[in-house]
């Protein structure tokens, strides 16, 4: 069942969902072009991004994240 492509997209989708509402609750409004970089990114960057945004102070360590990690 793991292994199913629906199994992961699920999984995918809830992840996607933390690490939104926490980016929100950390740097406030997240900007369009970074919600797409971030849709962009697979369960093992969004994994990476949930720990490194606990470091975050604003907006600019994410943008610098996401130049970084992107691709």
């Amino acid at each position: 069942m793991r292994e199913s492509v629906i199994y992961q997209d699920i999984q995918q989708e809830k992840a996607l969902s933390i690490v939104l509402r926490l980016l929100r609750r950390k740097v406030g409004t997240v900007p369009p072009a970074q919600l797409l970089k971030i849709q962009a990114l697979d369960s093992i960057q969004l994994d990476n991004l949930a720990e490194a945004l606990l470091d975050f102070s604003g907006l600019s360590d994410l943008e610098a994240w996401l130049a970084q990690n992107q691709g």
